[in-house]
């Protein structure tokens, strides 16, 4: 997919790096020139400097053959109104926006735009709208916020390899699996199996990139 992210603050750079992460092209849009320094220098992605909701901005920022926006500055009003250039004007398919507003946020949502509050777990939210991913649902969070564990749902192709691998590509742990019915505490020498159900534990933000990453077959060694 290629997505364009307006706002590069805390929730827009996160969001920025978990997309490149799992496979997604990224360009990100912010007026101030300074703010491209959360994203480092190992950024893959573009960056386009103006405002989100200008229509030569976004045109800069590739927004006619984007897949998905989000705009995730810390204004309620431009995140809505790109919100609405991007899919009103460019018909683009996947559109969320981030609004501090709850009242507003109801507005819009009734309007077909998919607004996210600012929650600890933003981009895990971010991330799972923009690529779809509404089937995977948290199992449990712990009370702060902090952790949550999920079910995931693997590529075949990880059938037969180790918790361990799996950990590692991921960067979460695997809490337990269900297996044949019964519940398994895994250690890093597990191999993983068909028909096994698999939930790791993961610190918010980055819950969403595990799961996606989990649906992607592993990486070659060669």
């Amino acid at each position: 997919m290629y997505v364009v992210v307006m706002g590069c603050g805390r929730v827009g750079s996160a969001l920025a790096h978990a997309l490149i992460r799992v496979g997604h092209e990224v360009t990100v849009i912010d007026r101030d020139p300074a703010a491209f320094l959360r994203l480092g220098q190992d950024f893959t992605g573009e960056r386009v400097t103006g405002v989100g909701f200008d229509r030569d901005v976004l045109v800069r920022a590739g927004i006619e053959r984007a897949d998905a926006f989000a705009a995730v500055s810390s204004g309620d009003n431009s995140n809505i109104i790109s919100a609405r250039v991007a899919r009103e004007m460019f018909g683009v398919e996947r559109v969320v926006a981030r609004i501090y507003d709850e009242k507003r946020a109801a507005v819009y949502e009734r309007l077909g735009i998919p607004t996210i509050a600012t929650v600890p777990w933003t981009t895990d939210r971010f991330l799972r709208t923009l690529i779809g991913d509404g089937s995977t649902k948290t199992t449990w969070r712990d009370p702060t916020g902090t952790v949550a564990v999920t079910q995931l749902t693997l590529h075949e192709e990880w059938y037969g390899r180790t918790v361990r691998d799996l950990e590692t590509t991921i960067g979460a742990r695997v809490a337990f699996i269900i297996r044949f019915g019964q519940g398994l505490l895994p250690d890093s020498k597990t191999i993983v199996q068909a028909d096994d159900l698999v939930y790791a534990a993961a610190t918010s933000g980055s819950v969403g990139e595990a799961v996606a990453l989990a649906g992607k077959p592993p990486v070659s060694e060669d």
